[in-house]
């Protein structure tokens, strides 16, 4: 938990602000875009070029990734921070008392953050395939993107419910916005596949090819494949007087067939499905692998799909769809029975993107925009192959040497036994000491599995009660709870059926769970569970004791591999009557809204952030030592910016360490001088968030599942649990000023909204790496330290 490097000195405590009347720099990610001029249907060079010159593209770039990808396990499940709601906010401040403008625009910010996960992939100094991993994460970031916040934004405009959003924009400016600044990117995103990164993998030896490259040898190896595992799948579809245009569901890749009747002469069109089951690069021979749309597409092959038929032209394209759930669960009396059927009316969804190879034929294309009911500016003609989210498959390719280097994380030092053969006792441990976990850096398995693990085996152990928000497919966790349920200790699982994207799971672990004689509850009507919580009670002697798991994560084994986040185990007992008491409120009717060492959302956590800001504010102006640290996923609060830029105006030094979104305009004199906002994004997807208070020299440290946005502060049941360890406080004050270091690699906000990459310093050399640096101390740690 401690990184070996020195603390760097807190930003310059700028003058006191006025009272909200100076003037805000401009910023671009406010300003609104007009949709980009299309010809014949697609972007042509010179738009794109005076689309750039009118709207100059920001220097810096973003991450994260989310759902379950068949083809690696690596990048699955990582959660997006995208609301279904377009968040507004109402002035509540008195007037003048802070300046309009002041929040940066959450949809450019978001695009942004994306942004950055393409600067990865452009990065000649990331690993090769890394390279190849960072453009599939931006693709399938993008796709959800638009599946969400897109299709929540439509849906509202068409309703004429949607507001004028916190940043001034009305809907319609950010709808053109997001057109315009996601074309730019897309545009990047194949330029960046294209120009530099296939090239630099066939130099490996990884050729991604098209059809026409391949031997004769490897078209008649990829024709007997086709005829035996691909044609016997594949649908095609007419589309005539006696045949509807087809239901096309979304991020299908697909094909659009022109035939002619050679009797007749008359043209026809036809749409085949790519099989989605199907492994999206073919392996045409060693090292050299085609698309798979390449292969259906094959002039002798579309010959077998439409025998008699004179094959004129096919083209590929992909739609995005809207979906993001709508459940009322006031209306629902079985909440898994609706939210399943809202799952099969999510294949149906309004499309919001159609993405068509740029080759594409104007005529095709009209029928296609018309048939869809899209408008132009939704279109995106993009070089082939579509759809780079296959590259998750390419990452899996077995070539350490282009890969990061490979990281096995260890047991934490304070559960492992002297005895490597003995597994460790965690109560023992816990009775003895608070342990603050760092995850991936600690090892998942040995710590907080292997709690749950000892608890389901433990005779002593009388119930188990936990949180589910995400887990994987062939969980442990499930495992132990259905262990312990079969054993008969009281076992209460609160599962999150409402997870986005991984609803059709959760469904399936819940009656799982049901099965095993588990009590499965859903949590309140209206909130997502997201806290991440597990409490096992124990008899010991005469007494019971409560032992404690509350983090920053989901348990979720595969992706604290990946995930950086934070854990506390404990046995304090104010901990554990805490949780006690909130999987009552949880499971029964329970009112409690105050806590001993919580901070529980949607009643006390905001409030409590809030009062904690400004109370930094007294301690600075007695003369005591004051500062706010925050590390989060997402900072897009209203009311906490707020406090944020009060607390600046009085001259607390405001650290914000944010993976993506983020509202705070950081820098402007007389509002947010003492506020600097950095971004990490590496090998691991930052996803912890921490919150620390200067408090006057007795420093306070807030660890939980809470990122500052509506959802989670209105809409959730998240939980902080203040940590008191001393040695702990000081570990994640260090972890803080690391990160929020000008020697550490980063990307820096301006106040325009633009974000800066820091990877080197003045004389051109690289700047620190966090996640490596922690890497290397574990492996310091074990004697293993790379020299």
């Amino acid at each position: 938990m401690k990184p070996a490097v020195p603390e760097p000195s807190p930003p310059p405590e700028g003058p006191a602000a006025g009272n909200g009347t100076m003037k805000l720099p401009p910023a671009r990610s406010d300003a609104p875009m007009a949709p980009v001029a299309r010809k014949n249907g697609f972007m042509s060079q010179q738009d794109t070029q005076a689309a750039e010159a009118q709207h100059p593209q920001p220097s810096v770039g973003s991450i994260a990734a989310h759902r379950q990808h068949a083809v690696a396990a690596t990048v699955s499940d990582l959660e997006p921070d995208l609301d279904a709601d377009l968040d507004t906010f109402e002035e509540t401040q008195a007037e003048g008392a802070l300046p309009q403008g002041r929040f940066l625009d959450r949809e450019r910010s978001w695009l942004a953050f994306n942004e950055r996960v393409l600067e990865l992939a452009e990065d000649p100094n990331t690993p090769l395939l890394e390279r190849a991993n960072f453009l599939a994460i931006f693709a399938s970031n993008l796709d959800e993107f638009f599946m969400v916040r897109v299709a929540g934004l439509k849906r509202r405009i068409a309703t004429g419910v949607a507001t004028r959003s916190a940043s001034g924009l009305q809907p319609r400016e950010v709808l053109e916005m997001i057109w315009a600044r996601s074309r730019e990117l897309m545009a990047r995103h194949a330029a960046c596949y294209h120009e530099d990164v296939a090239p630099a993998l066939a130099e490996e030896g990884i050729h991604l090819v098209r059809w026409s490259e391949l031997t004769d040898k490897e078209q008649a190896r990829l024709f007997t494949l086709f005829r035996h595992q691909i044609f016997p799948v594949l649908t095609p579809l007419a589309v005539d007087p006696a045949h509807p245009f087809p239901y096309i569901s979304g991020l299908s890749l697909n094909l659009a067939v022109v035939v002619r009747n050679p009797v007749s002469g008359h043209k026809h069109f036809a749409r085949v499905k790519v099989p989605p089951l199907l492994t999206r690069f073919l392996e045409a021979s060693p090292g050299r692998y085609v698309p798979i749309e390449d292969v259906i597409a094959a002039p002798n092959h579309l010959e077998e799909l439409f025998p008699g038929m004179e094959i004129l032209e096919h083209h590929a394209f992909r739609i995005t769809r809207n979906e993001d759930l709508e459940v009322e669960e006031d209306d629902a009396e079985n909440l898994l029975q609706a939210l399943e059927k809202e799952l099969m009316r999510r294949r149906f969804g309004p499309p919001v993107r159609l993405e068509v190879e740029e080759s594409i034929d104007r005529e095709v294309l009209d029928l296609l925009v018309r048939e869809l009911k899209i408008s132009e500016a939704e279109v995106y003609p993009l070089p082939g192959p579509l759809d780079l989210t296959g590259l998750f498959r390419i990452h899996g390719l077995d070539r350490p040497e282009l890969k990061y280097p490979k990281f096995i994380a260890g047991t934490h030092r304070d559960l492992a036994e002297v005895e490597s053969a003995s597994a460790p006792d965690i109560f023992a441990a816990l009775r003895a000491r608070d342990v603050l976990l760092h995850h991936p850096y600690d090892s998942f398995s040995t710590s907080v599995q292997a709690f749950l693990e000892q608890a389901a085996a433990d005779p002593d152990v009388l119930a188990i009660k936990q949180t589910l928000y995400r887990t994987s497919g062939d969980s442990p966790i499930v495992d132990a709870l259905i262990d312990a349920a079969e054993s008969g200790k009281q076992v209460l699982v609160l599962v999150e059926i409402k997870a986005r994207f991984d609803e059709h799971a959760n469904i399936k672990w819940a009656r799982k769970l049901e099965e095993a004689g588990c009590h499965v509850v859903y949590g309140l009507v209206g909130l997502k569970t997201h806290c991440k919580l597990s409490l096992v009670v124990r008899q010991e002697g005469e007494t019971l004791r409560r032992y404690s798991h509350v983090g920053t994560g989901n348990y979720h084994p595969k992706t604290a591999r990946l995930y950086e986040d934070l854990g506390l185990l404990t046995a304090d007992p104010q901990v554990g009557a805490d949780l006690s008491d909130l999987f009552n409120r949880l499971s029964g009717y329970s009112r409690r809204e105050t806590y001993r060492r919580l901070l529980v959302a949607p009643k006390s956590l905001r409030d409590g952030l809030i009062a904690r800001i400004d109370k930094e504010v007294q301690h600075h102006r007695a003369g005591r030592p004051a500062f706010v640290r925050i590390k989060v996923n997402s900072m897009v609060d209203e009311a906490v910016i707020d406090a944020l830029y009060r607390a600046s105006q009085a001259g607390v030094p405001v650290d914000i360490w944010v993976r993506g979104i983020c509202a705070v305009r950081p820098g402007v004199a007389g509002l947010s001088e003492n506020i600097r906002v950095r971004s990490i994004l590496g090998r691991f997807l930052e996803h912890s968030r921490v919150f620390a208070f200067g408090n006057g020299g007795e420093p306070e440290v807030w660890i939980g599942s809470a990122d500052m946005m509506h959802r989670n502060l209105d809409r959730r049941i998240e939980a902080l649990v203040r940590v008191v360890d001393p040695g702990h406080r000081a570990a994640l004050n260090r972890l803080l000023d690391t990160g929020m270091s000008d020697t550490t690699a980063s990307w820096h906000l301006g106040p325009d909204g633009e974000w800066t990459r820091h990877a080197t310093d003045a004389d051109g050399q690289p700047l620190r790496n966090i996640q490596e640096m922690l890497i290397d101390a574990r492996r310091r740690r074990r004697g293993t330290a790379t020299p």
